[in-house]
């Protein structure tokens, strides 16, 4: 029969011990590494959005720049959602809608209605849907077919730039018989009135208020500024599950490591 020397028997439950915390340790730091990386990437995202909506405070303020033409398109991105922009060109027949409620307008209307997108054509040849205000939903159609009939000729309008955005799944249809969408979907208003999509802006202008005709409608200036910023939330919650994650594996460990000191307890 063997005799075990105790400091034998020690170092053997120790290497048990080890050999237990092994892929626990491994997947813990590997987890927290996913973590930590998400907490940090969401504090680079708060910083950004942070300065981005510095800027379009001050560029809804600044003077207008020339619109991004078809060579700049490619590079068109969130930093330019908001930017004040000129463009020179005439209006092009047609008209499609985009549902929306004003709960705080600029202008003298609002509730439920629509905004009044139409293709303006600019002088160097390439298409833009120009947003030329807000319609209330009870407006008669006779109304609002008079109020649409755009302005001829060549003039210089302008105006807020803004990204086309694409239906998420919870979007519903667009009301094609109405000629109502209810994401600002540039792509597919082109797509319903016929442009040629190659010459046609990844995005959409905001007339500024001073383009509202005197008759009222559409009413121009009804741009709604508005970012989500739930990024440092995210970025606590991520920090958050780490510690907890940490907290946890501790725990486990100290099981593992002094089980005689957690049976006397």
């Amino acid at each position: 029969m063997k005799i075990r020397h105790p400091e034998i028997l020690e170092q053997n439950a120790a290497m048990g011990s080890i050999r237990k915390l092994l892929f626990p340790t491994i997947a813990t730091i590997i987890s927290l590494g996913i973590l930590l990386n998400l907490g940090f990437w969401q504090l680079d995202r708060l910083a950004f959005k942070e300065n981005l909506i510095r800027q379009v405070e001050d560029a809804i303020v600044n003077d207008p720049v020339a619109a991004p033409d078809p060579a700049d398109w490619k590079s068109v991105g969130e930093a330019d959602d908001y930017r004040h922009v000129q463009l020179t060109g005439e209006f092009l027949d047609g008209a499609v809608f985009y549902y929306i409620a004003l709960s705080n307008p600029a202008g003298p209307i609002g509730g439920p209605g629509l905004m009044a997108y139409q293709p303006f054509r600019t002088t160097d040849g390439w298409t833009v849907f120009v947003n030329r205000g807000f319609l209330p939903q009870s407006l008669s159609d006779e109304k609002q077919t008079t109020a649409i009939v755009p302005p001829e000729g060549t003039m210089t309008l302008n105006g807020l730039l803004r990204l086309s955005e694409k239906p998420i799944w919870t979007t519903p249809d667009p009301d094609l018989s109405a000629r109502i969408w209810f994401a600002r979907d540039t792509d597919a208003m082109g797509a319903f009135l016929g442009l040629d999509a190659d010459n046609l802006a990844p995005y959409s202008v905001d007339l500024d208020a001073e383009y509202t005709p005197a008759t009222g409608l559409p009413q121009a200036g009804e741009t709604i500024v508005r970012f989500k910023n739930d990024h440092l939330g995210y970025a606590l919650t991520w920090f958050g599950l780490a510690a907890t994650l940490i907290g946890v594996f501790l725990t486990y460990a100290a099981t593992i490591l002094w089980p005689r000191k957690e049976k006397e307890t």
